[in-house]
């Protein structure tokens, strides 16, 4: 190959077959696609050894595109349980998978995802580096860390996402600002804990150098997270949220210095009045670069109900700006989900995105919509059951309540507005008794 990335690529006016098939799905002319991933608002997240991979883009000016996370925990160890949930996840249409086990044979597991998953893949190796050596947290060094990293890309991870913006000194500016909910970031968390117990500098921040230098040679696209995130709706949008942003700006310029892709990760809890905002901050703060976010979460009152309220703060966040949501499940903040906490998740997920995809105009996004809408105008229950996001459950739906007439249903009957105004209109009589 004569390009190394596909940032690097596009900047060479090379269109690669990564970027034909985006394009291709998208629906858009290859050479426009080619000029966003050269200045850095569209990512195509493919790594040079991941050869099963369905590429897709992720940028404010495609379609808004899911990630589900999953993977073993030391609770709940089971590699089948979790490959179920990731077919499940790529049967109903996510986009990307992150895989987060934090305990196990991860190195396996990952490897077994590599060669049969084709959906974008995402770790934090921040996580696995715990898992990998052993023992204790402040006895990890910085280069065990960066190893931790290099062996990722080697195994064809996709995306990385990397706690680099709280460094030694927006550690201390975190430590002077009370919060109520601290750090909920699990890898921010580690690495905050790391650098209190060594009082070393982040070592994803020291050597970031040397990351991009491997993000080079596999083609890894960064996801800058973020580590202080709101855990809580009173710490939205407070000093430290912003001051590891701003961090995180300068670290995408330098990421795009070397030819490097981006994303930026973004908030987790917030009220809505503040996510447009709060959007508009990152695009200008990191230059456009694609954001991720976890979520947004509106409310901190429903467990049990978390997907509703990501799905909520999600379809803001798209329609605001955002180009990659990360899914969240009715488990959340509960425990780790299984495979039917998977699907409400990812339709929630999917929701929001295509709510948002029609209020950004995405081409094609309505198309869907008025498809339905005219099913429906011809009461034809089949043709809506194949447009609908979740066929099975519609037909479930219809099944389990089944009405007297074939062009009603059990909620309204002859009373339905749509059977009644069809026959008005083609001049026959209402029969309503």
């Amino acid at each position: 190959m004569t390009y190394t990335t596909q940032m690097n690529a596009a900047r060479q006016g090379i269109i690669t077959k990564e970027m034909e098939a985006v394009a291709s799905y998208e629906g858009i002319d290859p050479q426009e696609l080619m000029k966003e991933v050269a200045a850095g608002t569209v990512v195509i997240p493919a790594n040079k050894n991941h050869t099963c991979l369905k590429p897709f883009g992720i940028g404010n000016s495609l379609k808004t595109k899911i990630n589900v996370n999953l993977g073993t925990s030391r609770d709940c160890l089971d590699l089948d349980v979790e490959m179920k949930k990731v077919k499940s996840a790529v049967d109903m249409g996510a986009e990307a998978i992150m895989d987060l086990s934090s305990f196990g044979d991860t190195h396996t597991f990952r490897k077994k995802l590599v060669a049969e998953c084709p959906a974008i893949l995402g770790t934090v190796p921040i996580y696995d580096a715990i898992v990998y050596y052993n023992k204790a947290l402040k006895s990890i060094t910085s280069r065990e860390w960066i190893d931790i990293f290099r062996m990722h890309a080697e195994d064809g991870v996709d995306f990385m996402t990397i706690h680099c913006g709280i460094n030694r000194n927006t550690a201390d500016r975190f430590k002077a600002m009370k919060r109520k909910m601290n750090i909920v970031s699990r890898g921010g968390s580690l690495i905050f804990a790391w650098m209190e117990a060594t009082g070393n500098e982040n070592p994803f921040f020291e050597y970031y150098d040397e990351i991009l230098d491997i993000c080079n040679e596999y083609d890894v696209t960064l996801s800058l997270g973020d580590a202080c995130r709101p855990g809580c709706l009173a710490d939205a949008s407070d000093i430290s949220q912003i001051e590891e942003l701003v961090t995180l700006g300068e670290l995408t310029q330098r990421a795009w210095k070397r030819d490097v892709q981006v994303m930026i990760e973004g908030p987790g809890h917030m009220p809505m009045d503040q996510i447009q905002a709060n959007m508009k901050i990152q695009q200008t703060i990191c230059h456009g670069a694609p954001f991720y976010v976890l979520g947004p979460i509106v409310t901190d009152v429903a467990p049990g109900y978390d997907h509703i309220t990501s799905a909520i703060g999600g379809a803001i966040a798209a329609a605001s700006g955002a180009s990659f949501l990360c899914y969240v499940t009715p488990a959340e903040h509960l425990r780790l989900p299984n495979v039917d906490d998977v699907k409400e998740g990812i339709m929630a997920s999917k929701i929001a995105a295509h709510a948002a995809d029609i209020a950004k105009g995405i081409k094609g996004a309505m198309d869907w919509d008025n498809q339905m809408a005219a099913a429906r105008q011809k009461l034809d229950w089949e043709r809506q059951f194949e447009l609908a996001l979740d066929p099975e459950k519609a037909k479930r739906y219809r099944a389990e309540s089944t009405p007297e007439r074939e062009d009603t249903c059990t909620m309204c009957g002859k009373m339905c507005s749509v059977r009644n105004m069809n026959a008005v209109l083609a001049g026959e009589d209402v029969d309503v008794i």
